[in-house]
């Protein structure tokens, strides 16, 4: 697909607020690239939408005209004007687009204070929003399993979110359900093995699909650190050097894996 006016403010905004899917979608096929910088830009959007007032009702109506493209785009007819929304509703799948209510509805909780109440609260938090967006962005590529994508976008989702957590303590949020070193490396456990757990079923999702995942080719390599070292996710220290992080996307984007 040609890239328009809106569809290069999509790349660039992505480029700008979202960097390792901005390199992660240089590094797909130039087919994908489309369809990656429009979802990506969306899933920007919508993350920064309930930290667009400290009025919570002006938060809750940012959040919800994302909600509200969502159900326009899976409704199949007219989507509004938009940077962002437009391309998006002539690339996303009418089906798929039915994924944005729970990521929209998820983001809610970045509104407001309150903790998560539960594990089932908090999991359902990282699955409706890293899950649903990779899992729309591997459908709309190719053949995939979708409890496999969402697997591997939970390890994913959770690596992302230790690295969110400093800024998310600095704005009051409470972020963790146990802060503890242990009740951190626990939940780095988990996000491992959820992401060896979908590598097991590799098969299942398509060369095509996979593109979609090499946006989590860090994801590994920190939770091992925030598993070997909690105290490096309150400093803010996650993540590789810029060889290593660049060089690992280019071996996995050389390989066609994920």
């Amino acid at each position: 697909m040609h890239f328009d006016e809106d569809l290069s403010s999509c790349a660039e905004l992505v480029q700008q607020g979202d960097p390792d899917r901005f390199l992660a979608t240089m590094a797909a096929p130039v087919a994908a690239r489309p369809l990656l910088f429009a979802l990506y830009a969306f899933n920007l959007e919508l993350a920064r939408a309930p930290w667009a007032s400290q009025e919570s009702m002006i938060a809750e109506m940012r959040v919800q005209w994302w909600r509200d493209i969502g159900a326009e785009i899976a409704q199949g007819g007219p989507v509004r004007r938009h940077h962002v929304a437009t391309p998006l509703g002539r690339l996303l799948r009418a089906d798929l687009a039915t994924h944005i209510e729970p990521m929209a509805e998820a983001r809610r909780w970045d509104i407001y204070k309150d903790p998560f109440e539960d594990e089932p609260g908090f999991d359902h938090y990282i699955d409706a929003t890293s899950g649903g967006l990779m899992w729309m962005a591997a459908a709309s590529l190719g053949q995939a399993d979708e409890a496999v994508v969402r697997k591997y976008a939970y390890g994913v989702g959770i690596a992302n979110w230790f690295r969110a957590i400093p800024e998310l303590v600095s704005h009051s949020r409470i972020p963790l359900l146990d802060g503890t070193p242990e009740g951190l490396r626990q939940l780095a456990r988990k996000g491992l093995e959820h992401i060896q757990q979908a590598e097991e079923h590799r098969a299942l999702v398509s060369k095509e699909s996979g593109w979609a995942l090499l946006s989590g080719w860090q994801a590994k390599a920190i939770l091992k650190q925030a598993l070997s070292q909690p105290d490096r996710i309150a400093e803010g220290s996650l993540g590789q050097s810029e060889f290593r992080r660049r060089a690992g996307l280019m071996w996995r984007a050389g390989c066609g894996r994920w």
